[in-house]
């Protein structure tokens, strides 16, 4: 039977029972083959799926979005989160919509099958949310920077993949070849999203019940799943949130601090009138380029306003952002609307869309205006140093 199961498939034995997993690309038509037909050539007692609660929710329920509160995201900072799930997705689904499929569509696969069975379905991956908190609290400013960059960049490729391209994201080599280059370059994002995931299914598999199970998961975790089949890990230890470190917390408040003592410090050396320059150069950088970033964003004129005047004050506060402040009033002036979050699903599928959609929209402008802060802060403070002394 194992000599008749499509190449994609791996034969596991844990202790008394057959595990066979299924390796795919979530933008893949040969993957929803591929899992339709292991799970009725096996006919499992058991399907495991990488999914969480979370995205299973999604994929069960396509108004999911409608729920979004725009304003609760903003009140808890999770605007860059938010915006780079949305990143990885729009990438996915634009190769997938090329193909005539949901991205996905192997999972529904897998799950529908598992219910027309009477199979026990299992969710094996772990929250998304917590994937991603590990994965940014881990990862440096610079680091940051370099991911968020190459997300929005991932909005401007992928057109001209062919369903030949895709399939090679499950060759063993090819993989092999992908999770090295990650390693290399981020390898603390590989370790979070890649290496702890892996740990983490497999030992929902071998948790999961019965003789015979079917486990779908994407074909860049076979390696990993595989080679720890035999070990086991804590899961509570991999759904802990790890505690942000120290550093942050005094470049937060030490930052503010020393800028007012410049400032100070400038009126004290130079006078009321360079102690004035100072003040107004402080306002007009910082301001002009977290203005410039929710003008990127295509932010209404109220929203550009807000993010300069609110630049210069917030930097030396640590407890709001700049983006924050354009955000919430671009939310006021241009509300996300029901149709917006409809219509998420396409807006994620073109360039012009994340502009277009208003709930984008207000992402793109907090993360933006908060760069812009940032950068003005880089600049103006050591001009602002160097006229003091």
């Amino acid at each position: 039977m194992t000599s008749e199961l499509p190449a994609s498939v791996q034969r596991l034995e844990l202790e008394d029972r057959e595990v066979f997993l299924v390796g795919t690309a979530h933008v893949s038509p040969q993957s929803v083959r591929d899992t339709n037909e292991t799970i009725e050539a096996i006919e499992p007692d058991t399907v495991c799926v990488e999914l969480c609660e979370a995205r299973y929710q999604n994929l069960e329920n396509q108004e999911s979005w409608r729920k979004l509160d725009i304003f609760q995201v903003l009140r808890e900072g999770k605007a860059a989160l938010l915006l780079s799930s949305f990143l990885m997705h729009s990438f996915q689904r634009r190769i997938a919509q090329r193909f005539g499929i949901e991205p996905g569509a192997e999972m529904r696969a897998a799950i529908a099958q598992a219910r027309d069975r009477g199979a026990r379905l299992e969710l094996i991956d772990r929250d998304i949310q917590i994937s991603l908190k590990r994965t940014w609290s881990s990862l440096g400013f610079w680091q940051r920077a370099k991911v968020m960059t190459q997300l929005t960049g991932s909005i401007f490729v992928g057109d001209d993949l062919d369903e030949e391209d895709i399939e090679k994201l499950r060759d063993s080599g090819n993989l092999s070849d992908l999770m090295s280059a990650l390693a290399e370059a981020l390898p603390t994002v590989k370790g979070t999203l890649i290496d702890e995931r892996d740990a983490y299914m497999a030992e929902k598999l071998r948790q999961s019940a019965g003789p015979r199970t079917v486990a779908v998961v994407g074909a860049g975790h076979l390696p990993g799943i595989t080679g720890l089949a035999d070990s086991s890990c804590d899961l509570e230890e991999l759904e802990r949130l790890p505690e942000p470190p120290l550093w942050p917390r005094i470049v937060k408040w030490a930052l503010p601090i020393l800028i007012i003592a410049l400032l100070a410090y400038g009126f004290v050396q130079g006078g009321a009138e360079r102690g004035v320059e100072s003040i107004y150069l402080w306002i007009l950088i910082n301001g002009s380029l977290s203005a410039l970033g929710a003008a990127i964003a295509l932010g209404h004129p109220l929203t550009i306003a807000a993010a300069f005047a609110a630049a210069p004050l917030t930097s030396l506060n640590p407890f709001i952002a700049a983006g924050w402040v354009a955000g919430l009033v671009q939310a006021l002036l241009r509300r996300p609307l029901v149709a917006d979050m409809e219509n998420l699903a396409d807006s994620l599928g073109s360039v012009r869309g994340f502009w277009s959609n208003r709930l984008t929209r207000v992402l793109l402008v907090v993360v933006l205006s908060n760069l812009g802060s940032v950068l003005g802060t880089a600049v103006a403070l050591p001009w602002i140093a160097a006229r003091a002394f």
